[in-house]
């Protein structure tokens, strides 16, 4: 592993039973992600999370570095005053292992496959490619001009069998004509507004023609099943025009 890079990512959960001993002045380490031993994908951050919110948040960031098996480069955000993540500019090697140090904790985690989604919102599809070989191209829907899917690049949050969609947390009333609450399968978030990837049976015959979402993207069962199999937390999910 060559390159080491000051520190950033989210991550599967390690919690500690003792914080990690800390330089003075700085709040011990409570947990890293990913967790040492972890597979994840390649846009994963890494996130540390300090036991007391931080005063000097550039000396805790100078205590936090990423060795990988190529130079990293990224940037630091605080999610609140006690976490921290380090965001990679690009993807992380594929089939490769990361190093972190934190303020003393040390935590060790691989990456998986590069398996990277691209929504095109006016193709109206969902292309997969494994470490650069696309794999399947499948027809999508995605929001409709009222309720547009986000553009931009972004990375698997989580993975919900199942997840109970509301329309009243978007501010779209259950009485509205758009209202909704159901229970949709195979879900992997997107964005922490309620973006998901998920199946979703009722617009199938839309799914490649129109966008028709209230800004998920829609998948047949099928295809939406396949990639919550072979979609890891933290791989990348790309919405273009």
């Amino acid at each position: 592993m060559a390159a080491i890079a000051t520190l950033a990512m989210t991550g599967s959960g390690h919690v500690s039973l003792a914080a990690a001993a800390s330089p003075s002045g700085i709040p011990p380490v409570a947990n890293v992600e990913p967790a040492s031993g972890a597979v994840v994908g390649v846009g994963h951050p890494v996130m540390v999370t300090f036991t007391k919110p931080v005063v000097d948040r550039a000396a805790a960031e100078r205590t936090i570095t990423v060795t990988a098996s190529k130079e990293m480069t990224g940037r630091f955000e605080w999610t609140n005053d006690n976490v921290v993540q380090w965001v990679p500019n690009g993807f992380w090697p594929a089939h490769s292992p990361v190093k972190v140090t934190a303020a003393g904790w040390k935590a060790d985690f691989n990456t998986g496959a590069a398996v990277v989604g691209v929504a095109s919102i006016s193709a109206h599809t969902f292309t997969v490619s494994i470490d650069n070989q696309v794999v399947r191209e499948m027809p999508a829907s995605m929001g409709k001009p009222k309720h547009p899917t986000p553009i931009g690049n972004f990375s698997a949050m989580s993975k919900e069998r199942s997840v109970v969609m509301d329309s009243r947390t978007i501010g779209i009333p259950l009485s509205d004509p758009e209202g909704y609450r159901l229970t949709v399968n195979w879900a992997v978030r997107v964005t922490s507004g309620g973006v998901y990837v998920h199946s979703a049976p009722w617009s199938v015959d839309s799914q490649g023609v129109a966008n028709v979402s209230h800004g998920c993207i829609n998948l047949s069962p099928d295809n939406a099943q396949w990639y919550f199999d072979t979609v890891h937390v933290g791989d990348p999910i790309i919405v273009k025009q």
